[in-house]
């Protein structure tokens, strides 16, 4: 099975990452994880003027790596296969972009992430990629 573990270094993420190893673990058929890092860079873009759009992508990736960085040590500790993606762009349409297109068979994702009170104030991300995805979401707590 391929599943799509989307992170932003959070602790129910990491939750997420954890039950996504332990159900690789499960199938009698063992599939890989893919971990997603997505970056909405909008609230960048003015600073694009000033150091250039080069400088503001390098920061986002930089960023991701930093944010999958626990994740893939999860996933080394626990010999899961595992290989990962790195977006820009509206954080949920990114996910379900990616899970649709790499032929995933599984979004799974924490409930809440690092961003609690936005998630308050515009809706989460995880309720975004849920009414978004053609295909299953775990969300895990």
């Amino acid at each position: 099975m391929k599943i799509l573990v989307a992170s932003d270094g959070s602790k129910n993420a990491l939750r997420a990452v954890r039950y996504a190893a332990k159900l690789d673990k499960l199938l009698k058929e063992r599939g890989s994880v893919t971990l997603i890092s997505v970056h909405d860079d909008a609230g960048l873009r003015h600073a694009e003027r000033f150091v250039g759009k080069k400088a503001v992508m390098d920061y986002l990736r930089e960023l991701s790596e930093s944010d999958l960085a626990d994740a893939r040590k999860i996933l080394d500790k626990a010999e899961v296969r595992h290989d990962m993606i790195i977006r820009v762009g509206h954080v949920a349409r990114e996910i379900v972009k990616a899970a649709s297109k790499g032929g995933f068979e599984m979004i799974v994702m924490g409930s809440k992430g690092r961003s609690a009170l936005g998630d308050l104030m515009i809706g989460s991300v995880a309720s975004r990629v849920t009414t978004m995805s053609e295909i299953p979401v775990l969300l895990v707590r």
